[in-house]
């Protein structure tokens, strides 16, 4: 049997570390747990998560429709009830606005790899939507393509949504996200990043895999296991391009790009070599000198 009040009071723990961790101000975010086959537990809308109470909660069915509270259901169910319908093996939901992951999904810059091995391990490849207006069918369809490959998912120009066994778990998966986000900003700020080689990559990969941790990355054939490969195929849509982090190649692409090392700085990239640099600037000056004595 479940201890449904036990699990109000584990939500209004984790709402109250949102709000205090600065992932939901005033009424921002919700979070929802799964108590039977047909009944989800959710944060109505307008509160703020850090001073709810249990007898604050309602609870909806899986098509959102609310069967118990004294206070309106969030507006945005819907996309926690399209991931639960997704996932029979996910308990519980939580959707915050993270300020550093989240700014991520504002520039559409994709999530780097292969820089800590926490995150290797527990996140791995992080995917960034499309964007919808929040709440309603079309922003929960949002997360379907990738659902099925993650745990936790950057929701374009709006904030983070994880989910995992427990509200606790589920809200993990955010909080570890937004401290990588934060450590790649203040690194990318000192001027570059290092990343794992391809075999140190490779090995923390092995130790997932031992662990009976997923990663698409150990199933995919002739993945660039450091290049954000797994969900590059929707950047089109998604309008996804990184500008401020060029994560390391290990491996010719097939639209050409060039490889680069395994601990290369983003500037490093994209900067030619001296020698064609002196012989670019030397081309200039001779045309810029030609011209001053026609």
């Amino acid at each position: 049997m479940i201890n449904v009040h036990a699990i109000k009071q584990e939500i209004c723990e984790i709402g109250r570390r949102l709000y205090q961790k600065g992932f939901a101000a005033a009424n921002d975010g919700n979070i929802t747990y799964r108590i039977s086959d047909h009944e989800v537990i959710c944060t109505p809308t307008q509160i703020c998560k850090g001073f709810m109470k249990p007898d604050d909660l309602c609870t909806v069915d899986l098509e959102g429709n609310q069967l118990s509270g004294r206070r309106k259901r969030t507006s945005e169910v819907m996309l926690h009830l399209a991931i639960l319908k997704a996932r029979p093996d996910v308990k519980s939901v939580v959707h915050c606005h993270p300020p550093h992951a989240t700014a991520f999904g504002i520039a559409r810059e994709p999530v780097p790899q292969c820089v800590l091995p926490e995150v290797e391990i527990f996140l791995g490849d992080v995917p960034i939507t499309k964007y919808a207006i929040p709440g309603g069918e079309e922003f929960a369809n949002t997360v379907l393509p990738f659902v099925s490959k993650t745990n936790v998912i950057i929701l374009a120009n709006h904030g983070t949504v994880s989910y995992g066994e427990t509200v606790e778990r589920a809200y993990w998966w955010t909080e570890i996200l937004d401290a990588y986000c934060r450590m790649l900003m203040l690194a990318r700020g000192l001027g570059r990043i290092n990343y794992f080689t391809e075999p140190e990559a490779r090995a923390l990969l092995d130790l997932k895999g031992q662990w009976g941790l997923p990663d698409p990355r150990l199933e995919m054939k002739n993945c660039d296991i450091c290049a954000n490969d797994v969900f590059r195929n929707s950047w089109k849509d998604t309008g996804v391009r990184p500008e401020a982090f060029q994560p390391p190649s290990f491996c010719k692409r097939a639209e050409g790009a060039a490889t680069t090392p395994g601990n290369a700085s983003p500037s490093a990239n994209t900067l030619p070599a001296n020698a064609d640099l002196e012989a670019l600037i030397q081309t200039i000056t001779d045309r810029v000198m030609a011209a001053l004595d026609a």
